[in-house]
This record gives C-alpha cells, sequence and structure tokens, in this order.
C-alpha cells in the first residue's frame, strides 16, 4: 500500500490482503470491514489497519462463525 494513500477500493484491499474482492465485499456486508461509498465502495487505511488487528489470530473463514486459530491447518 502507498504510504500517502488514505483511501483503498474493495480491489486495493482484496490485493493487500491477499484474497479475492468477494471475501472483501462479504466483510464489508457483514459489518466487520467498515466502507464508505464514493462512487464506488473505498476503506481508510485506518480502518484497514484496525481491522487486521482486531481479528489477528482469528479464523474468519466462515463469517458467520468467526472463531480463534487454534492451529495451522
Amino acid at each position: 500500500m502507498k504510504e500517502d494513500k488514505m483511501l483503498y477500493t474493495v480491489k486495493e484491499v482484496s490485493s493487500t490482503l491477499g484474497v479475492n474482492v468477494h471475501i472483501v465485499y462479504d466483510l464489508i456486508k457483514k459489518g466487520l470491514l467498515p466502507a464508505m461509498k464514493l462512487g464506488s465502495l473505498k476503506v481508510r487505511k485506518q480502518t484497514l489497519e484496525l481491522f487486521l488487528e482486531k481479528y489477528e489470530g482469528m479464523d474468519l473463514t466462515d463469517l458467520n462463525n468467526i472463531s480463534e486459530l487454534n492451529s495451522i491447518a
């Protein structure tokens, strides 16, 4: 991510996280990753950093059943 950039598109967030854009849309839809609409959905850099801190060590495979990551499978 560029240091001076404040807002990221869903595509940029998905690239940064290394996941499919559909997962980012699901995170936003579930309210786990707050976003705003400015032409298209955007996520603030600080929001993305807070999301990563909050869910570190968690298994987000099933967004309806988020749990602690017990072991690496």
